[in-house]
């Protein structure tokens, strides 16, 4: 019965591209603010970073996350997988450890049986489990399509938080992981999609950025955050507004997903990618027309992307080949504020 089930075809939308576009939230969100009623939040909605973080003052800082998103594949054991692995990652994008995590689920139990939402379930403890933490609870909704995701705590120390605002002048920027997963999933659903893009796809978004952890120790790592719904040029934005800096890209070492550039000559471009390219058009100069839907693809458990100190790249490239971390260097951070796309 499982093998029948194709989930995408039950949804209108699939994994982070199914994000409410930057523009409308905008609008939703509006006066919506933590203010100096708390003074114990840490990081609020303020700075659209990855996780709400709060002082526990006892030493230790709570991460709060929460994320889900309709199916990205069809098989629901690989979506349970992916939406945890996504939800969890969040956690390790701000420094941070997670400790526990509960299920957000809507499922159509009219349209579709048990087994299959059981299914979701043990793929998302399966990603919890590979990282030693609970998949404690959770609650669930009737819905109309499929509906999937955590509610994630973690924890760090103000001297290992990082936050997506603090990059500097002259910082290095690297990425983690390859983009255009969002390309892959809408070739999926438009049923346009190899074995071997199909394979990529799972490898990159079942993979949680466990990395995050570490380079929260690191003192040279300056800011972070992961690359999701908003593409490459949304976060980098919100790094490059909350440091009050611009950025340069490098467009030819930008790395892609194999079988992306096929995928993109046959249009399976994600609908939000025209949303996230309107949100910050006028901040970038000089992009090469070519690279309009990578840079704006929206990632679903995207890499991280990272904000090195200028003097510590040799040191950081060596660290991240001795542990087999995967890292691509692709920009620098710059006092104008426009983010410039350049050829390296």
């Amino acid at each position: 019965m499982l093998n029948s089930v194709k989930l995408t075809q039950y949804s209108t939308g699939g994994g982070c591209g199914c994000k409410i576009n930057p523009v409308e939230l905008k609008n939703i969100i509006k006066g919506i603010v933590a203010g100096s009623e708390f003074p114990n939040l840490i990081v609020g909605n303020n700075t659209a970073d990855d996780a709400s973080v709060f002082d526990l003052k006892n030493g230790k800082l709570l991460i709060q996350t929460a994320d889900f998103f309709m199916p990205i594949v069809d098989d629901p054991y690989i979506y349970g997988q992916i939406a945890a692995a996504n939800a969890i990652s969040d956690v390790y994008a701000m420094g941070g450890k997670p400790v526990m995590a509960n299920a957000l689920l809507g499922f159509p139990s009219d349209k579709l049986p048990a087994m299959v939402a059981n299914a979701i379930l043990k793929g998302a403890q399966n990603i919890c489990k590979s990282v030693n933490i609970p998949l404690a609870g959770g609650h669930s909704i009737k819905t109309n399509e499929p509906i999937f995701g955590l509610s994630v705590t973690g924890i760090t120390s103000k001297k290992h938080l990082k936050t997506n605002s603090n990059a500097k002048e002259n910082d290095i920027i690297y990425i983690t992981k390859p983009l255009g997963t969002g390309i892959l999933a809408t070739a999926l659903k438009r049923e346009k999609l190899s074995r071997k893009g199909l394979k990529n796809l799972i490898k990159y978004t079942t993979k949680v950025n466990t990395e995050g952890l570490i380079f929260g120790k690191i003192n040279y790592i300056n800011s972070m955050t992961d690359i999701t719904g908003f593409g490459l040029l949304g976060h980098l934005s919100e790094m490059c507004n909350g440091a009050k800096l611009g950025a340069e890209l490098y467009y030819n070492k930008i790395p892609v997903i194999s079988e992306v550039w096929k995928c993109i000559e046959q249009k399976t471009i994600p609908g939000n990618t025209a949303f996230n390219y309107q949100n910050i058009e006028k901040k970038v100069k000089s992009m090469p027309i070519e690279f309009i839907p990578i840079l704006n693809d929206p990632q679903t458990n995207g890499g991280l992307m990272i904000a090195v100190d200028e003097n510590k790249i040799k040191t950081f490239e060596k660290y991240c080949f001795r542990n087999n971390i995967s890292i691509y260097k692709i920009g620098k951070f710059v006092k104008d504020k426009n983010i410039k796309i350049v050829q390296l």
